[in-house]
């Protein structure tokens, strides 16, 4: 197949240029003005881009209390094929979705973006991830066996729950590094200690899975970062400290700035002016788990405006989102990598309302919009 007479989005310069992709199964084979090839599809000059990836989603999440088990899984099936309707090709859950998602979308049961899944988020007693409920006196609000215990008390019990999470098919880690908005809001920030966190960090490296961590506050933020971890998810509230930390330990930065309250909204946005002056790689996520779900374009937008600009959101969202999650074959339009494509109408480098300019997506070289 051959996409003709687009503007290729060039994500080192930022700038987009006229040619044609050639896609033969599921990579691009070529790109370039001269490239030509059968079935054409013509772009008529609009923009194409790759795959979104949205680096922290919450497909499966429990909603309201009270209802069966299923009402979970199902509304997860919708949300997926809205996703990746939307141009959103990967995902990767950040606590919600366990294995048998990946299985049904494998399998073609059910439509939408690649999955990673983190299972649940680990934590010591009285953390984020212990999920207890003082009317019931329930030890686990969720209760699903799919999702294994993922609270720990000690470096030992730590690594014991790394390997139930891998044991259970976990891609990556999930780790409640610190309370959230709620809690804090309380006076409540149950952290683990810092041998706890090195203890999630080694024992996961040892299994072949990166870390991501849930850290609101600066403190949160820093001991995981020194820790190892592989990405700080949120930091609404990071200093100098924080994000000094980050860039020594490699770290990288995954803001949300989506669902935060808007009584935050200008702690988080320095938040993220600290992290790109000091050159701390910066990848796109929605934390899809509030509802009325609000997804990765609208996250786009926020990004853009908050310093990022729409070259640097989209690439915080492409192939800076897929050096992140280490998927070296995706989240750039070039040969060789998985045609993970989204054509745009208009050839204008704008992230305002990229919704509305959605013309067709293609997912592993198969048209699934448009």
């Amino acid at each position: 197949m051959l996409i003709k007479n687009v503007r290729v989005f060039h994500l080192d310069s930022g700038t987009a240029e006229a040619t044609n992709v050639l896609v033969e199964d599921q990579r691009i084979t070529a790109v370039g003005s001269d490239v030509d090839g059968p079935d054409a599809c013509d772009g008529n000059g609009g923009l194409l881009i790759p795959g979104l990836i949205d680096c922290h989603v919450h497909v499966a999440f429990p909603g309201a209390e009270g209802l069966p088990r299923s009402t979970r899984v199902l509304e997860a099936v919708a949300t997926l094929s809205r996703l990746r309707a939307r141009g959103i090709t990967t995902v990767r859950d950040a606590w919600g979705a366990d294995a048998g998602f990946k299985h049904a979308l494998g399998e073609g049961w059910i439509e939408g973006p690649d999955l990673l899944v983190s299972l649940r988020q680990l934590s010591p007693t009285g953390g984020l991830g212990d999920w207890w409920d003082a009317d019931t006196g329930r030890l686990d609000r969720i209760d699903d066996p799919a999702l294994p215990d993922a609270v720990f008390d000690g470096p030992d019990q730590a690594r014991a729950a790394v390997r139930r999470m891998v044991r259970a098919g976990a891609d990556w880690v999930k780790l409640g590094a610190g309370a959230a908005m709620a809690a804090l809001a309380e006076g409540r920030d149950v952290r683990p200690t810092d041998e706890e966190l090195h203890a999630v960090t080694d024992e996961a490296r040892r299994a072949g899975r990166d870390v991501m961590a849930h850290a609101h506050t600066a403190a949160a933020a820093t001991a995981a970062a020194r820790a190892g971890v592989r990405s700080i998810e949120h930091g609404v509230f990071l200093d100098e400290q924080a994000v000094a930390a980050m860039r020594e330990h490699g770290c990288w930065y995954v803001p949300t700035l989506a669902p935060i309250p808007a009584e935050h909204g200008e702690a988080h946005r320095r938040s993220l002016a600290l992290a790109m002056e000091a050159g701390i790689p910066i990848a796109a996520g929605s934390d899809l788990a509030p509802r009325p779900h609000v997804d990765l374009l609208t996250e786009l937008r926020l990004l853009a405006a908050a310093g990022l600009g729409p070259a640097g959101a989209l690439r915080a969202a492409t192939s800076d989102a897929a050096r992140l999650l280490r998927l070296e074959d995706r989240g750039r339009v070039a040969p060789g990598l998985r045609a993970d494509l989204v054509l745009l109408d208009g050839p204008a480098l704008d992230v305002t309302d990229l919704a509305g300019r959605i013309r067709a997506v293609w997912q592993a070289g198969h048209r699934v919009r448009g």
